[in-house]
């Protein structure tokens, strides 16, 4: 199994975080199982070049999936994710304001979508996943999509604002802001942050600084397994570990001891890996 970040290229920097890579390739006999995926500070475009994904919500109950590829806004619950034996995933995760620049479509028309991302790009996208099947490395993969997002932005892109290079510098930081500090760090009265973070990210900044904060716990206990959620509270900026609780309550129904136990039946863990990235 392959599970990989590429940074990417100086052309499209301003609107791409990383570019990811998952691939393997399953021979067990049935299907793998459901990856359990929360809510994520990120608007992605995905390509599924091998076999596609299904998708239920946990709690809307609707499922969609089945394409080549797709578009999706911010997440705000969790969503099943089922997957074939022979899979293999381009993902362009986007900077903050990065999809909005690209497309022009308020981020609140996206949020809890997953979209058939032709019906949004030039008809080139049709190709990509074809590019990407003949592609005789990774990296080359990455470079066919990252071309096609260049492309795209030379088509069509919006100017950068400064909530943009502010929202992106938290990739950097290791603690995250509360929403008054973000908005004067954009150099933006909190009113007018607040209902442009809206347009740009489709939830408001209060919500998006949750989610970050539940995914920087996460991903630290994927990557400590034996560290204890006080812990990992403490170290994420949470106050105690009953802020922790109520977070990962709000953002999944269950608490991190329950949502860990789900996690450790993903598919990425049939082949010994977590997810972290």
């Amino acid at each position: 199994m392959v599970l990989h970040e590429y940074k990417p290229g100086n052309l499209i920097a301003a609107y791409i975080r990383t570019f990811r890579l998952v691939h393997y390739n399953c021979k067990a006999d049935g299907a793998l199982p459901a990856k359990a995926y929360p809510p994520r500070p990120e608007h992605c475009l995905s390509f599924y070049a091998r076999d596609p994904e299904t998708v239920t919500y946990q709690n809307s109950g609707l499922t969609t999936g089945k394409l080549s590829s797709v578009l999706f806004g911010q997440q705000t619950e969790v969503s099943l994710r089922y997957v074939g034996n022979q899979f293999l995933l381009i993902q362009a995760v986007f900077k903050p304001g990065g999809l909005f620049r690209l497309t022009g479509i308020p981020s609140q028309l996206l949020t809890n979508q997953y979209i058939d991302a032709s019906t949004i790009f030039s008809k080139e996208i049709k190709d990509v996943n074809e590019k990407i099947n003949t592609a005789e490395s990774f990296q080359q993969m990455i470079q066919v999509v990252e071309s096609f997002l260049v492309r795209e932005a030379k088509r069509k892109s919006g100017d950068i604002h400064p909530l943009d290079i502010a929202t992106s510098q938290l990739f950097q930081q290791d603690t995250v802001p509360g929403v008054d500090a973000l908005a004067k760090s954009s150099f933006q009265s909190v009113r007018h942050f607040e209902r442009q973070f809206k347009l740009r990210m489709g939830v408001s900044p209060k919500y998006y600084l949750k989610v970050m904060r539940f995914e920087n716990a996460f991903r630290m206990k994927n990557k400590n397994p034996f560290l204890d959620w006080l812990s990992i509270a403490i170290n994420c900026g949470y106050y105690d570990y009953q802020h922790l609780v109520k977070d990962y309550k709000d953002l999944t129904g269950l608490s991190p001891t329950q949502f860990h136990e789900i996690d450790m039946q993903a598919p990425e863990r049939v082949f010994g890996e977590a997810d972290t990235y």
